[in-house]
């Protein structure tokens, strides 16, 4: 089946190469160099390891791009359905996050720059750089738990658009709607209760599954709108 009539194999291309891209910056780079409560030993490993620190930078950038993608080849998918509710997937599942992400990237340089020592921050004694470093670390991090707030609203358009679509299963779009909500009171208690957070994330974490079963879906199977599909022969023929 080409891709080219096949507009849900491209999302599902897109989904994928996000989620294989995503735990690159988000878990596996934090966990080899930033250390829980300990500035010094964080920046030490940042400025030992900056090659490592510049690709998730990197891999953050790409991802923001390939987000738009994504969202895009959704609308592209669902606009026949209730174009409304795509354009609402790509303001809120595309547009929003990726400018999250292009400013975390600048949170991340600025602390490199400060682990690398500039020279303008020698009226800095280390432990004060060492403090600075932790700030724009942590400005990424508070950033991430804003962008939860997104994370569940762009899922709710999502899973309708997926349960209405009549060439998708309908109980994707329930596990979506499930998910989404699992991710905005993750973002309330980020806020409101942070002791929590963890805690309910196991809770949740069986509804976040619902994405990575649309993608596999999307990827394995493929979707076609009616439209899309009736015009598919008619050009093969042409």
């Amino acid at each position: 089946m080409s891709l080219t009539y096949n507009p849900g194999r491209v999302a599902g291309l897109w989904y994928l190469l996000l989620m294989a891209l995503g735990p690159l910056f988000l878990i596996y780079i934090p966990s080899k160099l930033f250390v829980s409560g300990n500035a010094a030993a964080t920046v030490s490993n940042i400025a030992a390891h900056e090659r490592l620190f510049r690709v998730g930078i990197l891999a953050e950038l790409v991802g923001g791009v390939i987000l738009i993608f994504l969202v895009l080849s959704f609308y592209r998918l669902f606009e026949d359905v209730n174009r409304y509710q795509a354009v609402l997937v790509v303001i809120l599942g595309g547009v929003m996050p990726a400018v999250i992400y292009f400013v975390n990237a600048v949170n991340d340089l600025g602390a490199l720059m400060v682990a690398r020592g500039a020279a303008f921050l020698l009226v800095f004694d280390q432990p004060q750089r060492d403090a600075l470093a932790m700030v724009f670390l942590r400005l990424h991090s508070y950033q991430i738990d804003a962008s939860l707030v997104l994370a569940g609203a762009w899922l709710f358009p999502l899973a309708m658009l997926v349960y209405r679509s009549r060439f998708l299963p309908r109980f994707l779009g329930v596990w979506l709607a499930i998910g989404g909500l699992g991710w905005l009171i993750l973002s309330l208690l980020a806020i409101l209760a942070p002791e929590y957070q963890h805690k309910v994330f196991v809770i949740f974490q069986p509804a976040f599954f619902g994405e990575i079963a649309l993608m596999l879906w999307l990827v394995i199977r493929g979707a076609k709108p009616p439209v899309l599909a009736a015009a598919a022969p008619s050009s093969a023929v042409a």
